[in-house]
């Protein structure tokens, strides 16, 4: 599981930074410390997912949101995945009102450049992404500005019950499949 986000304290708990936020919440959850890995650009730790005691690899790339595609290709390849379908990406999601997730499997970008650039060192775009969503900006502000901001206190506590649910639903996938996660998350109204 790869929770995008920039690196350094400058954007932290910002809005691109939720998938982020993810990957310390499961860490956390699983009593593991995130180690910063130089092969694989990212800092990483290896979960233990009952039932059945599930290896589950979460990630928080190392470098910037756009480049992501670095640290997943080193990840897949360090831990021999071989079906993209194992491949988990969370990160946060413009066309989503905050209070919403979705999990989709494979298909299109839409516009994400941290996307792109796993489906381009991957090769594919037939990962799972767990959208966070976090609103389209005012209209007086860009994309960028919006998700590289903090939100303010009732936007924040949304997006930390979002990004809880996102951590329940990366564990619904390695336990019961992307299906079950599906139906039980895209379903959810606001």
């Amino acid at each position: 599981m790869i929770g995008l986000g920039n690196p350094g304290l400058q954007y932290a708990r910002t809005r691109h930074n939720v998938g982020a936020d993810c990957v310390a919440l499961l860490g956390e959850r699983h009593g593991e410390r995130l180690v910063h890995s130089r092969k694989e650009h990212a800092e990483v730790a290896e979960l233990r997912v009952a039932p059945g005691m599930r290896r589950l690899v979460v990630a928080f790339p190392s470098t910037f949101y756009n480049e992501a595609g670095r640290a997943a290709r080193a990840l897949v390849l360090r831990h021999g995945i071989d079906d993209p379908a194992k491949v988990v990406v969370v990160h946060d999601e413009l066309d989503l009102p905050v209070g919403r997730i979705k999990v989709k499997a494979g298909g299109g970008l839409a516009g994400n450049k941290g996307l792109k650039s796993i489906k381009a060192n991957l090769q594919t775009d037939e990962f799972v992404r767990i959208r966070i969503g976090v609103d389209k900006p005012p209209s007086s502000q860009q994309g960028a500005d919006h998700v590289l901001r903090k939100p303010g206190k009732r936007e924040r506590e949304e997006l930390d019950v979002c990004i809880a649910e996102a951590a329940d639903a990366v564990e619904l996938i390695l336990t019961d499949g992307i299906e079950r996660a599906m139906e039980r998350y895209n379903r959810k109204e606001p």
